[in-house]
């Protein structure tokens, strides 16, 4: 309801871009937005307008990394599913030369942070993750004919330097397509791939596994069977797969435009294909020696493939529900130390259970696969607080780097000589848990202080210290938060004189951006 008693439309306020900060709106955008207000005089936008083009985001970009993200955990995972149908026999795999064929992958990743980070500034988004599906998928495929050690490890390189694009591409179209508010879920969506992986692939390789072939091994059919899906589902990508909402032509231009000034609130800008040099700044034991844990507790080949199921599924349940928890609570800290505790109970418990207690063994594996839920808000929390397009791929990368290092490291905690009961990597790994528990405390702290600092910065530049963070809010107080009265469209301008949603600067440089738990 108006001043003056009229019941208006439900309108977003347009914000006047002439008259932004000191540093304006990235070119990119900026050419964009010109346009766009060269043909359309009406730039504001109701909330149903908003939320049909979220719908068509959902709809079109979301599946679209989920399959990406699927495929990616498949294949880097086929190696856990051939490891108990014969693949060190037949490769003629001794010591810990299966260690190192899981670590190579990630070691890989970790050397190839850098070049995939400055790939995602300068190049199309879409183009980047179809390109490197197409090529991990390849050399999955080509991998089939490897029958030794060196082989194997040579393509398993290759197979990580391809697939260390996918996390940030994903990381960079969350940022790049959601406001902030809905960035947790999102990426808890296409992170839970890794639970359906676990039970698609469990399902293939139960099914591959029983092929009898004179000429290949159960590996290498298994290898090639998930390769040239893989390369088939990078066409798909290729056509459908838009690279920015500005380059969207799945979208009008109306609908262009709402995708783009919708994300305004954020303050971390979109897309500048510009590198800038100011902008520059514990896991994998258990996974992949799941399936050999599996049949350490007396279950047969095919058995540990079928436990893998109720395993993705809790991984699922898992990567959502903390997901939803995260974003109904808005606590990530809290929420990580609650999947890092249920992890570590289950880790002690694989420790001083008897192995003839199956039973309570395989419920202590599964609490330890709730940790995959841990991942994806960390990559949430990373992309949510971090601004300035150079600075956030860069940062991706970092916390990428971080995830490599701890995958190299972990295989090499556990080795076939340890079984049954792989003690040693068993604590290593709990140890790991409960750190991942204490530096997701200190990192909300962290962020509560950095918040602290720009309230008194925004205080000292004459602007109120406190400030609604609208990239936050959800649906169901969109429809009173986002409501501007027609009346007070100047004043929301005279507001934004200093808005530097589109500018291409860091978190830390701009004093209205907030940093969220």
């Amino acid at each position: 309801m108006s001043a003056t008693g009229r019941e208006e439309p439900d309108i977003i306020a347009p914000v006047d871009n002439s008259r932004s900060s000191n540093r304006p709106a990235h070119e990119h955008v900026a050419r964009f937005l010109a346009s766009v207000e060269n043909g359309d005089d009406n730039r504001a936008f109701t909330v149903e307008e908003e939320r049909h083009v979220l719908r068509r985001i959902d709809l079109r970009v979301l599946p679209l990394l989920l399959g990406a993200y699927f495929f990616q955990q498949l294949d880097k995972s086929a190696l856990s599913y051939t490891s108990i149908f014969g693949l060190s026999e037949d490769a003629h795999l001794v010591g810990q030369q299966y260690s190192w064929l899981s670590s190579i992958l990630y070691l890989s990743q970790l050397v190839f942070q850098p070049l995939a980070a400055f790939l995602l500034v300068k190049a199309p988004t879409g183009k980047v993750i179809s390109i490197a599906i197409f090529l991990w998928g390849s050399t999955l495929a080509i991998m089939s004919a490897c029958t030794d050690f060196k082989s194997l490890l040579g393509m398993r390189f290759a197979l990580g330097a391809f697939e260390s694009m996918i996390a940030p591409s994903c990381i960079a179209a969350t940022q790049m397509w959601w406001r902030r508010g809905e960035q947790t879920l999102r990426a808890a969506m296409w992170n839970g791939m890794n639970g359906l992986t676990f039970i698609v692939g469990s399902l293939f390789t139960y099914g591959l596994g029983h092929i009898h072939s004179d000429t290949l091994f159960s590996y290498q059919i298994i290898f090639l069977f998930c390769g040239l899906l893989t390369v088939c589902y990078s066409f798909v990508v290729l056509i459908f797969m838009p690279d920015s909402p500005m380059e969207a032509n799945c979208l009008s231009d109306r609908e262009k435009f709402i995708a783009v000034e919708r994300l305004r609130a954020n303050q971390m800008g979109i897309v500048s294909r510009e590198w800038r040099w100011d902008h520059v700044i514990p896991s994998g034991g258990i996974s992949s020696f799941g399936n050999l844990i599996l049949e350490s507790f007396g279950y047969t080949n095919f058995q540990s493939i079928l436990f893998n199921l109720p395993l993705g599924v809790i991984q699922i349940i898992a990567i959502l529900g903390g997901g939803w928890l995260a974003t109904r609570f808005r606590t990530k800290g809290v929420i990580i130390v609650l999947f890092a505790t249920l992890a570590s109970i289950g880790t002690i418990l694989l420790l001083v259970v008897p192995r003839s207690n199956k039973g309570v063994l395989l419920f202590g594996y599964y609490l330890v696969s709730t940790l995959a839920a841990i991942t994806p808000m960390v990559y949430a929390w990373e992309a949510q607080n971090t601004a300035g397009d150079t600075k956030r791929k860069c940062t991706s990368a970092v916390v990428l780097v971080g995830m490599c290092t701890g995958n190299v490291i972990g295989p090499q905690l556990f080795s076939t000589s340890q079984a049954p009961e792989y003690r040693p990597g068993l604590i290593a790994s709990l140890i790991m848990f409960i750190l991942v528990a204490v530096l997701s405390i200190l990192t909300e702290l962290y962020l509560i202080a950095l918040n602290k600092k720009h309230a008194k910065k925004r205080e000292a530049l004459g602007k109120s210290a406190n400030t609604v963070d609208e990239s936050m809010l959800t649906k169901d107080k969109m429809d009173t938060s986002k409501v501007v009265e027609l009346e007070d469209v100047r004043d929301i301008q005279n507001r934004n004189v200093a808005d530097k949603g589109f500018a291409d600067i860091t978190d830390l440089r701009n004093e209205d951006f907030i940093y969220v738990y």
